[in-house]
């Protein structure tokens, strides 16, 4: 049984915010910091990318862990009402966040995921993220065309 009624419920979760989460913060004014330059939540790439480093064709979505459902994780608990509801759910994004992450690899982009809880260490995975990035970038030729960004031009 929920502990509030299902108005304030409603209201509840309708103030869950979708994407410019404090989690999607926290990366993007550490990316920014370190010289890097991105655009955000393009609509012309599947799945909308939380970040897109076009020059280095790489995406990186950050996921919260409870409605992306990270393996093992402590928030990634499941409701004890409407659990039909909840699993259709759960089960829906996380085939959507395969299915979409295999066709930005298709598209030749690389993509990262960071997750919510492991931002709360925020130096380890920050760290982690700006070392593969340099990997990426150091693989990555530095005169790309924007034709060769963006094949649809």
């Amino acid at each position: 049984m929920d502990v509030v009624d299902q108005v304030t419920r409603s209201r509840m979760m309708s103030s869950i915010r979708g994407k410019n989460t404090q989690p999607e913060l926290r990366v993007r004014r550490f990316l920014h910091a370190h010289g890097y330059r991105f655009r955000l939540h393009r609509k012309d790439l599947p799945g909308n990318p939380d970040i897109v480093l076009p020059k280095l064709m790489t995406c990186i979505f950050v996921h919260g862990c409870f409605w992306h459902r990270h393996p093992g994780c402590r928030y990634s608990t499941f409701p004890s009402t409407h659990t039909e509801f909840w699993g259709e759910k759960f089960r829906k994004n996380v085939e959507r966040d395969v299915r979409q992450q295999a066709e930005l690899k298709a598209m030749g982009w690389t993509v990262l995921i960071v997750w919510e809880c492991e931002l709360k260490a925020e130096g380890e995975i920050l760290s982690n993220l700006l070392s593969r990035l340099d990997v990426i970038g150091e693989k990555c030729p530095r005169s790309l065309t924007k034709a060769q960004l963006d094949p649809s031009i």
